[in-house]
């Protein structure tokens, strides 16, 4: 853990003659914590872990978030809010907590998004030089008490200063400048009411639906549940999907609410349902959120410069973005790929098909601001969840899409699976070829191994997956994923186009075997994910 939370290529580096090792010196840096780490024992352990890189790499100043829980859009909101040099947050996003379970840092840079893969590769290399470091196991940091806490210690020439924030309340006036707050609450409060259901999913999200959602924009207090920060995250996978927030689905199917929400454990990740339990995808979040940004006070007023996507997510974006004539980004997956994309202007939206979503107000995903952008849209249109994606569909065309996880796999094993597949796929006499299916022919019009140059700083980033596209705009698109634990992962991703609003109310695991090839695959899956 120490390893990957210490050095930045943005601080100075000087050599330490003594250890043999390199010194970061820094002016402030920002930790976080997502819940995983919350006992008496587990902070004191995690506090000294958090010592570790302030006192032996010199940083002036550390910024931790109150009781040490601060989500992840909140830490690249404070990192640009005070020019901090960079953050390290202690979690493993929407992985499952608690004994054996899984643990995670991450680096942000002072842009306030992921560390790009220069700085990851820069900081591994460094890492691996690490031959002691230092502890001072006898500090103590009351981190439930606001302020500024200094301390003397022995070779520093000046204090160590530690800030306690609330971080809550540094996020909600960021949200205040974004968002009509008065336009919502009326939707949650006036005649005729939104009933909504939030599951914080026992993540460190529950902290910000109270103040948020409850205590400024006047939801009932039970419209947020599973609130209390978890370091097991009460036992369950803090994975905002059909699979895993099961109890937000099931309150959403009795129809009592109009609304509903998930979030993961670091707060970049959410879901959206509607009455009965209606499901957007996260593509058709983005796409809809795209299409809608004119209810938001933010883009009325700074514009809207082009949209991003991950490579596997539903080409449905770009259907919005020809209609506003707007360039699209198609990008690898990973949030760090955005963030020049922000800083350069050329990016107000991004998001992709693992439920995150973000604008350029962070450079991060932000689960909450999407959910705020929603209620935003429902109040401007007056319509139901359902009915604003229906009509979404009706005007542009419905994108079904699924997402199949081959989970588990040695990564020797997938490593010759890619291969082959590549041999088979980019082989030109591929190109042509022609699947019937039922009275629908696909022909195969491009396949490519997926390459992507930064168009800002001319960066070359290979190798990140293999598509097939059809004549029709249908995808196939296989991908190595490593975020799922030490074994490996093969997600597969099918996607077809439906334009005729006749042919928009089927389910999309039925619709997916159109596409050829997929039933190669989809009996051997471990975890199949539908949307």
């Amino acid at each position: 853990m120490v390893d990957f939370g210490q050095p930045k290529p943005h601080g100075k580096n000087k050599k330490d003659g003594e250890r043999g090792g390199t010194v970061m010196i820094f002016n402030t840096l920002l930790e976080a914590v997502d819940a995983r780490i919350i006992s008496q024992d587990e902070q004191r352990h995690s506090l000294w872990m958090k010592m570790l890189p302030s006192l032996a790499f010199q940083i002036g100043r550390l910024i931790i978030g109150q009781n040490g829980i601060l989500s992840t859009p909140a830490v690249s909101c404070i990192i640009r809010k005070i020019k901090a040099a960079g953050g390290i947050i202690l979690t493993a996003s929407h992985c499952p907590g608690g004994p054996g379970g899984e643990f995670g840092v991450k680096f942000n840079v002072a842009n306030g998004g992921p560390a790009p893969d220069v700085v990851s590769d820069k900081i591994y290399q460094i890492s691996k030089t690490i031959e002691e470091y230092t502890i001072c196991p006898d500090l103590r940091i009351d981190l439930s008490r606001l302020g500024r806490q200094e301390f003397d210690l022995e070779n520093k020439f000046k204090p160590f200063r530690v800030e306690i924030v609330d971080p809550v309340d540094i996020y909600l006036n960021l949200l205040r400048t974004i968002f009509d707050f008065n336009a919502i609450k009326s939707l949650l409060t006036g005649p005729g009411q939104l009933k909504i259901r939030v599951d914080a999913m026992h993540g460190v999200m529950g902290p910000y639906v109270r103040k948020v959602l409850c205590d400024e924009l006047g939801a009932p207090a039970n419209s947020a549940i599973n609130c209390v920060p978890l370091e097991d995250f009460g036992g369950q996978h803090p994975d905002p999907n059909l699979t895993y927030a099961t109890t937000l689905l099931e309150a959403m199917k009795g129809g009592e609410y109009g609304f509903g929400a998930a979030f993961d454990a670091d707060g970049d990740r959410y879901m959206i349902l509607g009455q009965n339990g209606f499901f957007v995808s996260p593509s058709d979040s983005l796409a809809i959120i795209a299409a809608n940004l004119s209810c938001i006070p933010y883009f009325r007023q700074m514009g809207v410069r082009g949209f991003g996507r991950s490579m596997p997510t539903s080409t449905a974006l770009d259907r919005v973005a020809k209609s506003m004539k707007v360039p699209v980004y198609e990008t690898p997956a990973g949030w760090r790929f955005f963030s020049n994309l922000m800083d350069s202007g050329r990016c107000s939206l991004c998001g992709e098909e693992s439920f995150g979503t973000g604008s350029d107000h962070l450079r991060e995903k932000d689960g909450l601001w999407a959910v705020l952008v929603w209620l935003s849209i429902i109040a401007a249109r007056k319509q139901s969840v359902e009915e604003i994606v229906r009509d979404h569909w009706a005007k542009f065309g419905r994108h079904y899409y699924c997402r199949f996880d081959y989970e588990g796999l040695e990564p020797k094993t997938t490593y010759y699976i890619m291969r082959d597949l590549e041999a088979l796929l980019t082989d030109k006499s591929f190109i042509g070829q022609q699947f019937a299916v039922g009275s629908h022919v696909y022909s195969v019009a491009k396949t490519d191994s997926f390459e992507y140059v930064d168009p800002v700083d001319g960066t070359v980033t290979k190798k990140q997956g293999l598509r097939i596209i059809f004549s029709d705009a249908s995808r196939l698109i296989f991908r190595l994923s490593s975020s799922s634990g030490v074994r490996a992962t093969i997600r597969l991703y099918a996607e077809s186009y439906e334009r005729d609003p006749s042919g928009h109310d089927q389910e999309p695991q039925l619709f997916s075997k159109k596409i050829p090839l997929l039933l190669l695959f989809n009996k051997s899956s471990s975890q199949v994910a539908w949307w």
